[in-house]
């Protein structure tokens, strides 16, 4: 069940990002997102009444779920749209899978979880290969200053979703539901979007052609309703750090993508970069016993020669 959900999870979301960048043109980044989060909380709602799930939940969980609105369903994907704007969604992607190791470190400040040498080690080589694949973008766009603002925005959506991911583990740990818990959260992301864009003035717009809805209806329905469905619940089954490693996998359909139809091209640095993130994630999920094992088999084949 655990292989299903990730890889459900690694094609959706590979292809999310590429999605977003079709949004960014006539409606309000803010309102985009509140469109999508609406139309999904809607979707979980009517099959939480079809089903006849129980919808009641404590003050306390309900605080929780508002949290987890703005980490997961507000904030950080206004950080992420903003970003997509300046950099390429498959860099930005890339930027994501860093929620491996801040799920890692967010782990130990809030669960009192221990932190490897292995872990400070792929986060290092992650952090080199992320520098290396954004030698393209460099080249291609010499603006310097907006790579840096898009980093930046894609570096603070990831910590934010990895927030998000400790809300779900303490969610899980306390039995709430995965769905009524998604749908609740998305509520709440959706009303706190909605109450930003009352704050800012800005009229709600919506773009009526073919490539929004679409990115829209994809967006909502797989991108949201069963890819965080689908992680969440592995956030509950095997915890936060593994779960995040769908992040690692992603990547690599989001930067194809981006290759397509965003001219982003790859160099040697790039591929270099691209193989360093994933091999420095694959050494902060890989468990511990395995590399002592290894390394002692290898020792024995050795004194055997």
């Amino acid at each position: 069940m655990s292989l299903f959900l990730y890889t459900i999870t690694v094609i959706i979301w590979g292809l999310t990002w590429f999605a977003i960048s079709l949004q960014l043109d006539i409606v309000p980044v803010e309102q985009s997102i509140a469109y999508r989060f609406a139309i999904a909380a809607a979707v979980l709602f009517a099959f939480l009444f079809l089903t006849r799930k129980h919808l009641r939940l404590s003050k306390q969980v309900h605080l929780r779920l508002v949290g987890q609105g703005v980490c997961l369903f507000s904030l950080n994907f206004i950080c992420f749209y903003f970003a997509t704007d300046k950099i390429p969604s498959g860099l930005v992607s890339v930027i994501f899978s860093l929620a491996t190791i801040l799920n890692v470190i967010n782990n130990r400040l809030f669960f009192k979880s221990k932190i490897s040498t292995k872990a400070v080690l792929g986060g290092l080589m992650g952090l080199f290969g992320l520098g290396l694949l954004l030698i393209p973008t460099l080249e291609s766009n010499g603006n310097i200053q907006e790579i840096a603002i898009g980093i930046f925005l894609a570096f603070c959506g990831t910590y934010c979703f990895s927030l998000g991911n400790m809300i779900g583990k303490w969610n899980a740990a306390n039995n709430v539901d995965t769905v009524t818990g998604n749908a609740y959260a998305m509520l709440y992301g959706t009303l706190i979007l909605i109450g930003f864009t009352s704050f800012s003035s800005q009229p709600f717009t919506f773009d009526y052609s073919i490539e929004y809805i679409g990115a829209l209806l994809y967006l909502a329905i797989p991108g949201s309703v069963i890819g965080f469905t689908a992680y969440l619940t592995l956030v509950g089954r095997i915890g936060p750090e593994k779960a995040a490693y769908t992040t690692v996998l992603f990547p690599v359909i989001a930067l194809g993508v981006s290759s397509a139809f965003e001219g982003y091209y790859w160099n040697s640095a790039a591929i270099t970069g691209l193989i360093i993130v994933l091999i420095g994630n694959i050494i902060t999920f890989t468990p511990t016993g395995f590399f002592q094992n290894f390394f002692r088999g290898a020792e024995r084949r050795t004194n055997n020669l």
